[in-house]
């Protein structure tokens, strides 16, 4: 008979979700989503902020177990992405497996188990811990002194305040990346006067984003292999635009010249054109996919500033050059901790071992996904993933599926506690450094792809690498130790 083992979800987004999803799949029924907020759905849950819209197409993203005919555009708005993946948890019959307010603040392992603490002080056991925390949930405020001397509305992004008024009004943004971009694209011509306050400039690719048509939508609900075609299509074309990434050559130069073509067609002003040219190649960062970005920032009511922000003051930004800019609504378009994975969270593994310990070089995993010396954990979404300009639906699935293939070993005997070998782990990350000099992420940017030794933290080769890496577990870079036998009382 199979074993039945006991596992907790951390996270209830996307990834959390996704692992649910497989568990449940495989017939395994024993698992709880513990979800810190009082809704799930994570980073799309979260950010509300005008103009918010996904860059991968909306055929992507979305799991392939659970297609949606019904998307309204190729590239979907935020909110439609939450209702997304908050129906699949009624869909899929998961909710019944969240716990909703359930923050974890601790988990340590224990013989062969993990023991997890609550913020309220309930404590549980589980066979397996599994990190589905998210990349972008942790909000990266900016190091402006003054910020807080403010005395109009001020907020990030991703805390998008509904209840301050913008139409009208004059609004400063500091941030220049997607979500900056989006929020110029949305408030140009709302605003009564909108500055953006521009420290480093981005490539901008265009998005073409048409409205599925009904009869679009009506075959997609009547055929539902249509999903499954276009889910295939949309894969092949952003893997063959994803080895420009990680692989110079005639790819990367076609994305770069559609980058450059784009700004010089759009953007007329020969002075702002130069203002927008940013000084590294285009993907370095993350790439700004808009067709709203170029039109927005060259409307009368919308400024470029590019001097540098010497501080923030009850009435404004002051910049560099003395100039006082005044303001009644900041907003912080500055990104996420993309390193912070599952922090604030401590996490003690096998003999005491503390992640900060593991971690004091910084993050570093087996295979994006587990980690030595921390039996029996799981991370979706770990170090090195393949993040950059990719479906994180995609990744999560083949991350949730290798790890339901450990818990299927579990279940059969094969071994008690399960935890990746520390030279495996240590081959892996040398192949990583060993490639990301060929990508384009190491061309010579900063960017929020690096670890603090400004090397990127990303996947060196192509997505589809990584789905054939994690399709099946590799015993022999595993430390197996075998199921505990309970003692039997003497007599």
């Amino acid at each position: 008979m199979k074993r039945t083992p006991t596992i907790a979800i951390i996270g209830g987004a996307m990834s959390g979700l996704c692992m649910a999803a497989k568990l449940k799949a495989a017939g395994i029924t024993t698992f709880t989503i513990y979800e810190q907020g009082s809704q799930l759905g994570g980073t799309w849950r979260d950010n509300t902020y005008p103009g918010l819209t996904c860059d991968v197409p909306s055929r992507f993203y979305q799991f392939r177990f659970a297609p949606n005919p019904d998307w309204s555009r190729w590239f979907s708005g935020g909110a439609e992405i939450w209702r997304y993946f908050d129906g699949i948890a009624d869909r899929l019959g998961l909710r019944e497996h969240v716990e909703l307010n359930s923050e974890v603040v601790d988990a340590r392992f224990e013989g062969q188990r993990w023991t997890v603490a609550f913020a309220d002080g309930r404590e549980i056991e589980v066979d397996f811990l599994i990190s589905a925390c998210g990349l972008l949930r942790v909000p990266r405020y900016p190091d402006i002194p003054g910020l807080d001397s403010f005395d109009g509305a001020a907020f990030h992004s991703a805390r998008w305040d509904h209840e301050v008024p913008v139409a009208g009004r004059r609004v400063g943004l500091i941030g220049t990346g997607s979500t900056g971009a989006q929020i110029v694209g949305a408030l140009g011509g709302v605003a009564g006067d909108l500055k953006m306050f521009q420290r480093t400039a981005q490539w901008v690719f265009p998005m073409y984003n048409p409205r599925f048509s009904r009869l679009t939508r009506a075959l997609h609900r009547r055929f539902p292999k249509l999903d499954t075609l276009a889910y295939d299509a949309c894969r092949a074309t952003i893997d063959w635009v994803a080895m420009a990434l990680v692989a110079p050559g005639r790819r990367r130069d076609a994305i770069q010249a559609i980058c450059r073509r784009h700004l010089r067609k759009k953007v007329a002003d020969p002075d702002l054109r130069v203002a927008l040219t940013p000084g590294y190649e285009p993907m370095c960062k993350r790439i700004v996919i808009s067709s709203d970005f170029y039109p927005a920032i060259q409307r009368d009511d919308v400024h470029l500033i590019t001097d540098g922000i010497e501080r923030v003051e009850p009435r404004g930004v002051r910049t560099a050059d003395g100039t006082l800019h005044e303001l009644d609504v900041l907003v912080l378009a500055t990104g996420f901790d993309a390193h912070a994975y599952f922090q604030p969270m401590t996490l003690t593994g096998r003999d005491g071992l503390t992640l900060r310990e593991a971690w004091a070089d910084g993050p570093r995993g087996y295979m994006t996904v587990a980690l030595p010396g921390f039996p029996n954990f799981f991370m979706l979404m770990g170090p090195h993933s393949p993040v950059g300009n990719y479906s994180l639906t995609e990744i999560a699935e083949t991350q949730a599926g290798y790890v339901v293939q450990w818990i299927e070993l579990w279940r059969d005997g094969r071994y008690g506690a399960a935890e990746p070998r520390q030279d495996a782990t240590d081959r892996f990350n040398a192949r990583l450094r060993e490639a990301i000099p060929g990508t384009v992420w190491a061309s010579g940017c900063n960017s929020w792809y690096l670890d603090e030794d400004g090397i990127p933290e990303l996947w060196a080769w192509a997505p589809k690498r990584h789905r054939q890496e994690l399709s099946a577990p590799r015993l022999h870079d595993f430390e197996l130790e075998p199921v505990a036998v309970p003692a039997v009382a003497p007599g």
